[in-house]
């Protein structure tokens, strides 16, 4: 079946979606069609989906078979979305995109016999996987994908741009209009990052609020997974989708009761800005600056901000002691990776939930098949983790349970500053630059500069980062907004008010 060339998939949302299945101008199953047309022009340059779904159209036919019958399961029934390589997807490999954990690169295959619960969740909401995406060796890097087995994934606003990684893949298939949204997972930046790189929506849920289980892990103190879309309706539609209890993830119950009555997109207000409270980035957050150009367009998005009817609060934080709680794994660096000693452990109960049959069933069988690669040694994609106090005894019997304690320790310090800070100066929100100066070159020995990276995820807070312009390079410029925990349909809201105002984001150009 070849695409219709009605459909005008570029930069389509969910409304378009199921406004044109509605008025009968096109299925699911062209739709999709369309889209894997696409892809086959589109992804050999920029290499974001790394395998494809097979039973994509045979979704697609299901999905208009049940709005034929009245049945339709929801805003998302239908819809082409992709996945990232990091979530178990039955019949796929989990691969890390590591190629010792891909048997077509000479390692070993992790199949699992069933889907991630947000996979799971993906299906019942009736979305049809188009794949899943690229992703750097063991997610390990938030700016790019250069050492996956697949090679390196190249961003939809500049090939030239890192496209922010772990979800690498995700962003560009997005950005691109490879599909509609993606699902993206987040230990250190991983969704926010690539979502800002590529002038995207992503939403970084407060942990515990979506599940993880079946998600190659980095730490499960940490490790959040929520969505990337070009709008923030299509992101909030999908939390919807994701968000909620399950056994599988049983620290998931600490979200019962903090969703919103109707979902994260019942009440997306274009007024959501007026009266709201607004804290500002500067050294009481973090003690490193904006970039000149980075500080003109922030300066421009507060003016928008306040046009809105956004009263702003000028660095809150200061005085506070927060910034100071930030310390970097690396010396020279900016990332802390304090949460991630438990990786031994929580990576032996992911080996364990692939089942009898898996290829590595213990963290012990997973470290003999990569020694070649050990990740924790000198030059290893991991190395710093033996500097992380804990870690190494936690190495020493990964089954054992480990003793977190101290990370414990340190998300409540985090937590104590930030609900102080917002209560006396009553805050709705910090909206910040997402990174504190343009992209460097995909290529060059350089990180993504971010600005909320370790701090929200060490306190498990919630942000949504959002575009708000370009500098003269073409590079995105995003915003991100970070509240209290549970306070997702706040900052969704506020994200929709600025989005609506300004229409910043546009779809870029892309080149064979």
């Amino acid at each position: 079946m070849s695409a219709s060339p009605e459909i005008d998939i570029v930069e389509m949302t969910v409304a378009d979606a199921q406004a044109g299945f509605a008025s009968g101008a096109f299925t699911s199953e062209s739709l999709t069609q369309a889209f894997l047309d696409r892809i086959a022009v589109y992804n050999p340059s920029y290499n974001a989906i790394v395998f494809m779904n097979p039973a994509a159209l045979d979704d697609a036919r299901a999905s208009d078979a049940r709005l034929a019958a009245g049945r339709s399961l929801g805003p998302l029934d239908g819809v082409p979305v992709v996945v990232k390589d990091a979530m178990d997807m039955a019949g796929f490999p989990t691969t890390g995109g590591w190629r010792l954990l891909h048997s077509k690169t000479g390692g070993v295959d992790l199949l699992p016999q069933t889907d991630a619960p947000v996979v799971a969740r993906m299906r019942a909401a009736g979305a049809v996987i188009l794949g899943k995406t690229n992703i750097p060796v063991l997610s390990a890097t938030g700016s790019h994908a250069n050492d996956s087995w697949a090679g390196p994934t190249y961003n939809a606003a500049g090939r030239e741009f890192l496209p922010g990684g772990s979800s690498a893949g995700t962003a560009t298939s997005v950005a691109a209009s490879l599909a509609v949204l993606g699902l993206a997972e987040e230990t250190g930046g991983s969704i926010q990052n690539p979502a800002s790189s590529q002038a995207l929506v992503g939403i970084k849920p407060t942990h515990g609020l979506v599940p993880n289980a079946g998600v190659l892990p980095l730490s499960s103190l940490r490790d959040v997974v929520g969505p990337i879309a070009r709008c923030v309706r299509d992101a909030a539609l999908t939390l919807d989708a994701l968000a909620g209890f399950t056994m599988e993830d049983p620290k998931t119950v600490a979200g019962v009761g903090k969703r919103p009555p109707g979902g994260y997109a019942a009440k997306l207000d274009p007024g959501a800005l007026k009266g709201k409270r607004i804290g500002t980035y500067g050294p009481g957050w973090r003690n490193l600056p904006l970039s000149p150009e980075a500080g003109e367009l922030y300066c421009r998005a507060l003016v928008e901000l306040q046009a809105q009817g956004a009263a702003l609060v000028d660095d809150p934080f200061a005085g506070s002691g927060f910034a100071d709680l930030r310390t970097p794994t690396v010396s020279g660096e900016e990332y802390d990776a304090r949460g991630l000693e438990s990786l031994p452990y929580d990576l032996g109960r992911y080996l364990a939930r692939l089942g009898p049959d898996a290829a590595l069933k213990t963290f012990a069988e997973f470290a003999a098949a990569t020694k070649a690669e050990d990740p924790f040694a000198a030059g290893g994609v991991l190395s710093y983790m033996p500097r992380l106090a804990g870690f190494r005894a936690c190495l020493a019997d990964p089954t054992a349970p480990p003793d977190m304690s101290d990370f414990i320790a340190l998300r409540e310090r985090h937590l104590a500053i930030f609900n102080s800070v917002f209560a006396s100066r009553r805050l709705d929100a910090m909206v910040m630059p997402q990174m504190r100066e343009q992209l460097a070159a995909r290529e060059a020995k350089d990180i993504i500069h971010e600005t909320t990276v370790s701090e929200i995820n060490i306190a498990g807070l919630p942000g949504v980062t959002f575009p708000a312009g370009y500098y003269a390079s073409g590079s995105p410029f995003n915003l991100i907004a970070v509240g209290p925990l549970w306070s997702e349909a706040e900052l969704i809201g506020l994200a929709y008010a600025y989005e609506q105002a300004t229409r910043h984001r546009k779809p870029p150009a892309l080149t064979l």
